[in-house]
């Protein structure tokens, strides 16, 4: 049987009690926002401490994602970093390659200076040199040790003369060519010159052995003064070389001497001089004078 018409069902008595009271909560909320408008901008530290309360509820939350967001810049930076890194060890590594075959080309310029230094100051010594050679090339593998001069006879070359690099002696002129010379090196066996210590009066004969040093016998025998780094220098007697330039130094004492090393090495000598004989009298006479037997050894 129909309903009648002035009653209602309950479901639709529901749904107006729900409708009406959506329209007072948007009422009642409207009002209320209007009204914290007003406070707000009538009081606008009214809700400072409602403001701050939120902002300690939700700073944690805020700290974890400013935590991640910095973590993972940071992570990215560092691969980021890597790359550049290994780039610029790359750039490094070749600048260092540069700098030392630099290096290595400013110390061979260095040591090309040092030599043309020599060679100049071997031009313009007090004692005008004869000549400005070079040695050419020597007898290494034979018993006898002699050297190849690059000046002879047309440069004024004679034999006798003695042949000296800015360290220190060579040796002498032993045969005359007319564009070369051969020249017998102090540590031949058949050389044999007078030498004295740089630092007083002590006497020797500087005889070569073949293999490279000098055996330095004392004139007066007795207790032997030499000791380790002594230098020897010439002592003008025979009127050959000059006194003064360097011949070797001691490196091994023995009963009636010492052995010495060259302070000139023939192998590692570039150009060389050649000198007038100190006393050109002395070596005349010796010349003229007869051959008498050769020193006891």
């Amino acid at each position: 049987m129909a309903l009648p018409v002035g009653r209602r069902s309950g479901n639709n008595r529901k749904a107006q009690f729900g409708l009406f009271a959506g329209y007072l909560a948007a009422i009642l909320g409207a009002l209320f926002g209007a009204a914290l408008l007003i406070v707000s901008l009538v009081r606008p530290d009214a809700f400072a401490g409602l403001r701050a309360m939120a902002g300690d509820v939700v700073a944690p939350a805020g700290e974890a994602g400013a935590a991640g967001r910095s973590g993972s810049w940071s992570f990215l930076e560092a691969i980021a970093g890597y790359y550049r890194a290994g780039s610029r060890n790359a750039v490094l590594e070749r600048e260092v390659e540069v700098a030392r075959v630099e290096r290595a080309r400013m110390q061979a310029l260095e040591q090309e200076n040092r030599r043309l230094r020599a060679i100049l100051r071997l031009r313009d010594s007090e004692d005008r040199p004869v000549a400005v050679g070079r040695l050419i090339g020597s007898t290494a593998s034979s018993t006898r040790r002699i050297a190849y001069l690059s000046v002879g006879a047309r440069d004024g070359v004679r034999p006798s003369m003695p042949v000296s690099s800015p360290l220190g002696l060579v040796g002498r002129v032993l045969e005359v060519g007319a564009g070369s010379s051969r020249v017998l090196l102090l540590t031949d066996a058949e050389s044999m010159i007078p030498v004295r210590r740089a630092t007083d009066d002590v006497v020797a004969f500087a005889e070569g052995r073949s293999d490279g040093s000098l055996r330095l016998r004392l004139v007066s025998l007795g207790i032997n003064p030499l000791k380790k780094g002594d230098v020897f220098v010439t002592s003008g007697a025979g009127g050959i070389f000059r006194p003064g330039i360097a011949v070797a130094v001691v490196s091994e004492l023995t009963r009636d001497g010492a052995i010495g090393h060259l302070l000139s090495n023939p192998a590692a000598t570039d150009y060389v001089t050649v000198e007038a004989p100190w006393q050109p009298e002395a070596v005349a006479m010796l010349q003229q004078a007869p051959q008498s037997a050769p020193p006891a050894r």
